[in-house]
């Protein structure tokens, strides 16, 4: 095991890296995916509301390595063959963000639809008794107060996100996990490999998930 920490641990560090980099991405995009659905589902407009009932369900009743597969071929497919735009195609880096923006940005539209609606529903009224349109007392008043309840939920579900990169290994993309099959295949010494990988997951989930408890106990603190 240390003979392969000596001469593998920096490309699996790199792994890493990679690794979160693909979580970050699509938390970022899955943010905005998800303040876009969740704000649909909180407006007195049924068609919105359905609009944003079909994406949360669709993406969230499509298995991951599904919709990985799916982006990542079918969507080139389509363009190519359907729509007939010629010499689209997507790097698994694209593919991967896109896969977990969406899959991440479902349960995130559920997470800010949440966090919306335990907001007391008097404070967007008093705001828009004071003369404040709908959109400016949305973004003055109730998301600033929701933010605070939402960010545990959010930092739960980027460690969730983390741990499905893992998925994307199958489009390719050098994760981790890929490239500990690469050194598994190369050392034939699976028990290693997979040990000092599982650790290293561990030691940065267990890091959020730390950090996640630190910031609800102040946020908590803060409403008393």
């Amino acid at each position: 095991m240390i003979q392969i920490l000596t001469v593998y641990g920096p490309l699996l560090l790199q792994a890493m890296g990679q690794t979160l980099l693909l979580a970050l991405c699509g938390l970022f995009f899955a943010c905005i995916l998800g303040l876009l659905f969740g704000l649909l589902s909180v407006l007195k407009n049924r068609a919105c509301n359905i609009i944003s009932t079909i994406f949360v369900d669709v993406i969230r009743g499509v298995p991951m390595i599904v919709l990985a597969f799916y982006v990542f071929f079918g969507v080139p497919y389509l363009f190519q063959n359907i729509i007939g735009v010629k010499g689209v195609t997507l790097t698994a880096l694209q593919a991967g963000t896109i896969c977990l923006a969406l899959n991440c940005g479902a349960y995130m539209a559920e997470i800010i639809r949440a966090g919306i609606q335990s907001v007391d529903k008097g404070q967007m009224e008093a705001a828009r008794s004071l003369g404040l349109p709908y959109w400016k007392a949305m973004r003055k008043v109730v998301l600033p107060q929701a933010i605070r309840t939402m960010i545990p939920s959010i930092i739960n579900q980027f460690i969730i996100t983390l741990k499905d990169t893992s998925i994307l290994s199958v489009i390719g993309f050098p994760e981790l996990v890929n490239t500990s099959k690469n050194v598994v295949a190369i050392t034939f010494n699976s028990f290693a490999v997979w040990s000092i990988v599982a650790v290293m997951y561990l030691i940065v989930i267990t890091v959020l998930s730390r950090f996640a408890k630190v910031m609800e106990r102040r946020l908590n603190r803060g409403r008393e």
